[in-house]
């Protein structure tokens, strides 16, 4: 989850909010490529999926900042 720092800087700044929003975006890509490719034990795989929604979680929030 976002920090309450980040929250603030992003709301204040848009080009922080639009580069943290590409790296959110960038990682869950990367994530699901690895849980695709992978030969994860069941408990890394749920560690994985649950950063995935996480993120996903993040970036809403990111998204509603920019309405």
């Amino acid at each position: 989850m976002l920090d309450s720092q980040t929250i603030k800087n992003c709301k204040d700044n848009p080009t922080i909010r639009d580069i943290k929003i590409k790296n959110i975006e960038h990682a869950i890509d990367q994530a699901e490529m690895m849980i695709k490719e992978s030969k994860m034990s069941q408990e890394e795989l749920s560690f994985l999926k649950r950063k995935i929604s996480d993120s996903r979680q993040d970036l809403e929030i990111l998204y509603l900042m920019k309405i």
